[in-house]
């Protein structure tokens, strides 16, 4: 009898075991076995922003601190100030104090090899929020909106302002031709590329048709790139621009602007050189920054692009999680991002054109901005 129960402990020991072992983190379907789950309880992450001169990236960092402490995580969150020594030090300083998972916005996406290096070798995983570092394998994931279609989207709008395509995207017979200037993101981010790729794309048939006229001739990457997407810089060439290339007279119908910070440099040239507040060409933008949206309520920048930065945060989160607890992430897109080495899965969401006539749909009935924010 006693034998009986000792050989069916066992076996009951045995069946426990072996479903333990079967069972796994589940996320979008997939189910992995689980060998970290609470070894990295309260372990520390390190988030690493490159900037606060945009508001966009404060909102960012603040949002991605909150969602992983609310989960039981200690955070490392430190801004770069658009300073590569400065993010590879603050790097370097969260692996010393052992970070199991980094989160980076890279102010430059190939000068962090070493630290990357040294997050493999300690085993901590690495996600590259939003900008894709380049150039070395031990970049694990990727979250981002769809950056070409991002600049597929700026060129659009462009289009629309301009009454060459109507507002279901289709051409209105209008031959121009629009003076129209482009401006790029700046070289050293991958993402700028993507933006200023999908724009080009859009516009070279509008160009080549004598429709678009780039009068300055300016329209390689490199011509029309913002070093650090630096708002100075931008407002500074658009007025060399105006004062060289619009000396005989001739306006200016639009600008191709990537970033909502160069379209508020690029309107302050703008106006600072006779044009009219309530005359001023279409300007692009992207980030939704509420001085911008305030512009568009306003009249004078036309568009933004909105991203929704709570998605984007919120995913990193969830891979952070995800990897800190032996799941697989979730991804949707694994061909499109290639950062010279490897192609990077990645987390992809779509972006949207804001303008004055859909700004309340999309920013205040979803809470990304306040009535009182935008006044």
């Amino acid at each position: 009898m006693k034998t009986r129960k000792v050989l069916a402990g066992i076996a009951a020991i045995g069946l426990a075991l072996s479903l333990a072992a079967c069972s796994g983190g589940t996320r979008g379907g997939t189910t992995t076995v689980d060998d970290t789950a609470g070894a990295n309880k309260g372990a520390l992450v390190g988030v690493a922003m490159p900037t606060k001169t945009s508001s966009r990236w404060i909102k960012d960092g603040d949002a991605v601190k909150a969602s992983l402490e609310k989960l039981g995580y200690k955070v490392d969150l430190e801004y770069g100030d658009d300073k590569i020594p400065n993010q590879v030090q603050q790097i370097s300083n969260m692996l010393t104090k052992g970070a199991k998972v980094l989160i980076i916005a890279s102010i430059d996406g190939t000068a962090l090899s070493d630290q990357l290096d040294q997050a493999a070798k300690s085993g901590v995983k690495v996600i590259a929020y939003d900008r894709l570092i380049n150039g070395n394998k031990n970049v694990d994931y990727y979250t981002t909106f769809d950056n070409n279609e991002v600049g597929v989207q700026q060129a659009t709008s462009l289009l629309t302002g301009l009454g060459v395509l109507d507002k279901d995207g289709k051409d209105t017979g209008k031959t121009g031709p629009f003076n129209v200037e482009l401006f790029a993101g700046s070289p050293d981010d991958n993402n700028a590329t993507f933006f200023f790729n999908g724009a080009m794309d859009t516009l070279q048939p509008y160009i080549d048709k004598g429709v678009v006229v780039v009068k300055s001739g300016q329209v390689g990457f490199t011509q029309v790139a913002t070093l650090r997407w630096d708002p100075a810089t931008a407002q500074k060439r658009m007025q060399n621009l105006i004062a060289s290339t619009y000396s005989d007279g001739s306006k200016v119908d639009g600008v191709l602007s990537p970033y909502d910070g160069l379209s508020i440099g690029i309107i302050s040239a703008l106006t600072s050189s006779g044009y009219a507040t309530d005359a001023l060409p279409i300007v692009t933008g992207q980030d939704a920054e509420a001085a911008s949206v305030k512009s568009i309520i306003a009249g004078q920048q036309y568009s933004t692009i909105y991203k929704d930065t709570r998605l984007l945060g919120d995913e990193a989160v969830k891979m952070a999680d995800d990897l800190l607890n032996g799941r697989t992430p979730e991804v949707n897109d694994t061909t499109s991002y290639d950062n010279k080495v490897k192609i990077v899965p990645t987390y992809l969401f779509p972006p949207k054109v804001v303008t004055k006539d859909n700004y309340k749909e999309l920013l205040i009935d979803t809470k990304y901005y306040t009535e009182a924010d935008l006044k």
